[in-house]
C-alpha cells in the first residue's frame, strides 16, 4: 500500500454572464485570478460544494444543475479539480474572505489575467466543452 497522501477533490464554477463573459476572483491567500472554487468536504455532493463553494467567494448563488466542463489534474499538488459552467440565480457579486476582487473577464483578460492551469478551465466553460475536457498540469502549466 501506498504511504502517499490521498488526492483531494475540488469543485470550481465559471459563471457565465449575459456577454459571455466569465467571473473571476482574486484570491486573498496568493494574489491569483481564478474560478470560485475550493476542496469538496467529507459529507457533500458535488452539487452542494459547488454552490457553497462560489457562494462563499462571490455572494452568488447558482442554479443547479451545473454543466461539468472539465476535470483537471494538478499533477504537483495532487489535486482533482471538477469544474462546471455555471448561471447565476441569486445575488450580487461581492469580496469576502477569501476573495480580494472579482472580475467579469472576456476571453482575451481571462487568458491575460490567469495562470494557463486555470485560464484553461475557463475558457473550456465558456466553450461548454462537450464532453468534457481532460486535462493535467503542474498548478501554473499544462503538461
Amino acid at each position: 500500500m501506498s504511504t502517499e497522501r490521498p488526492h483531494s477533490v475540488s469543485v470550481a464554477g465559471v459563471i457565465v454572464d449575459d456577454h459571455g463573459r466569465a467571473l473571476l476572483i482574486k484570491r486573498r491567500d496568493n494574489g491569483k485570478w481564478e474560478p470560485p472554487g475550493g476542496v469538496v468536504e467529507r459529507d457533500e455532493t458535488l452539487p452542494e460544494a459547488l454552490q457553497r463553494e462560489v457562494l462563499e467567494e462571490t455572494g452568488i448563488k447558482i442554479a443547479l444543475p451545473a454543466t461539468l466542463t472539465g476535470v483537471y489534474k494538478n499533477m504537483t499538488g495532487l489535486i482533482v479539480s471538477l469544474v462546471f459552467r455555471c448561471q447565476a440565480a441569486d445575488g450580487t457579486p461581492t469580496t469576502g474572505d477569501e476573495t480580494r476582487a472579482l472580475r467579469w473577464a472576456t476571453r482575451e483578460e481571462v487568458s491575460e489575467l490567469a495562470d494557463e492551469a486555470y485560464a484553461i478551465r475557463v475558457l473550456d466553460a465558456l466553450d461548454a466543452a462537450s464532453p468534457p475536457a481532460i486535462r493535467a498540469h503542474d498548478g501554473i502549466k499544462l503538461v
